[in-house]
């Protein structure tokens, strides 16, 4: 392997060790129902899907009823 694939390997190793914890808080902060810093962005995106899909994002799905959507 030559020089610049190391170079391309430890600069890639490197990048994901410092974006490691932040979108770790990122995703903790997603899955927990709290605002993030994107939220003000993609929360009119998210609200636009669903009424386009006509989902009630209220409501659970009964897991047939998601089991049939996937497979269609």
């Amino acid at each position: 392997m030559t020089a610049i694939g190391w170079i391309q390997i430890i600069l890639y190793c490197a990048i994901i060790a410092a974006l490691a914890k932040p979108l770790g808080w990122y995703m903790t902060r997603v899955f927990n129902g709290e605002r993030t810093f994107l939220s003000p962005i993609l929360r009119p995106v998210e609200a636009s899907l669903y009424w386009i899909g006509g989902v009630d994002e209220r409501r659970e799905q009964h897991w047939l009823t998601y089991t049939v959507a996937m497979l269609l």
